[in-house]
């Protein structure tokens, strides 16, 4: 049962990053320490530096032999209802889209489960419920963050290639080809090009791979597990010295991302810029769609009691703060994103304690 203390240890474990937010809100709205031009700075800070520590740093200390592999698969069905459902809105709807397919995947899968769920969900139901939540944190940022990191690759990329082509079909000559040079063929030698519409699939992929071998967030986590698998297996234990490095880098992570949120609110000419009715939307697919696939999944492969519970609950915490990350980072939606992550926190508890209470009922 929850208690009014522990509710104060959620409150408490979220404070520190209003405090973060205001914090880079007012640097640039009322002390001018920072130039707008410069916030893309400290957020790439964030999103290369941070952040990967911070992945590393969770997911080396899960055990990966006592994990609650159908919890996991249960996740994994939900998510692929959510894809499934997205790619068929953006096929087939005259509305869809590819960007806010991507968008709407991140409001509806991506959590912040760390801050609000383990306090919370503890509370709620005991430390076992805790322990599964940092899983299913673990298997976020092992799967459902690289994926996102991937489409934002490809829409990068695609977006890029796309401008590239258009400016040589610009050149091309009344013959429809252009001459060119092939830096594979041999230094001055030219060969004839012809237009294209798109990039080759190959080509896509070859630029996707190097940009996200070079980017440390997509191997983070999986280094992380990996160590994990060998610390557990043969009880193994992180130097203190490449553990304090970690450790120091990490705890800025979630600091840093909420301040570079306030900076880039401040840089919009309302707080929340996303208007009432994008608001709406990112509220019902976080709180409302997310859960909804959770349960399915989680009924499909048979989870009952207590244990589909919390696994419910998990889903309909806050908006990942990772999320918001990524999207600035890649120019897509971050003024949906941003105000999804300060406005669900601000109205998690509410929510989260009405499916505590709905659910006892089930």
């Amino acid at each position: 049962m929850i208690g009014i203390g522990d509710l104060y240890k959620v409150v408490e474990a979220m404070a520190p990053l209003y405090l973060a937010l205001a914090l880079g809100y007012g640097s640039v709205r009322w002390w001018q320490i920072f130039k707008p031009a410069e916030c893309d700075t400290i957020n790439r800070l964030v999103a290369y530096f941070a952040f990967p520590f911070f992945a590393f740093q969770f997911t080396l200390h899960c055990d990966p032999f006592t994990m609650n592999y159908r919890a996991i698969l249960a996740d994994i069905i939900s998510k692929a209802i959510i894809i499934i459902s997205l790619a068929i809105w953006a096929k087939c709807s005259s509305k869809g889209s590819y960007c806010w397919s991507i968008t709407s995947f991140s409001l509806t899968t991506l959590t912040n489960s760390l801050v609000v769920g383990v306090p919370l969900l503890g509370a709620m139901y005991g430390p076992w419920a805790s322990d599964l939540v940092v899983q299913l944190s673990v298997f976020q940022a092992l799967s459902w963050l690289i994926l996102l990191l991937f489409v934002l690759e490809v829409r990068k990329a695609g977006s890029s290639m796309m401008e590239v082509i258009k400016v040589a079909n610009g050149r091309v000559n009344g013959h429809g080809e252009m001459a060119t040079k092939d830096p594979e063929a041999g230094q001055g030698t030219e060969v004839v090009v012809l237009p294209s519409s798109r990039p080759s699939l190959c080509s896509l992929m070859k630029v996707v791979g190097l940009k996200l071998a070079l980017n440390p967030n997509s191997y983070a986590s999986i280094v992380g597990i990996i160590w994990a698998v060998i610390a557990n297996r043969w009880h193994f234990e992180l130097p203190g010295i490449l553990d304090g490095c970690v450790q120091i880098m990490a705890k800025t992570g979630l600091g840093m991302a909420m301040f570079s949120m306030g900076l880039f609110m401040a840089t919009q000419e309302k707080i929340i810029s996303c208007g009432p009715s994008l608001t709406i939307l990112g509220m019902a697919l976080r709180f409302i769609v997310g859960p909804a696939a959770m349960a399915i999944g989680s009924i499909a492969v048979g989870l009952r009691g207590d244990v589909l519970r919390v696994v419910i609950i998990q889903a309909a915490v806050p908006q990942s703060i990772t999320s918001f990350v990524y999207a600035r980072e890649y120019g897509l939606h971050a003024d949906v994103i941003s105000t999804a992550v300060i406005f669900g926190m601000l109205v998690s508890l509410p929510v989260l304690i009405s499916y505590y209470i709905l659910l006892g009922f089930c």
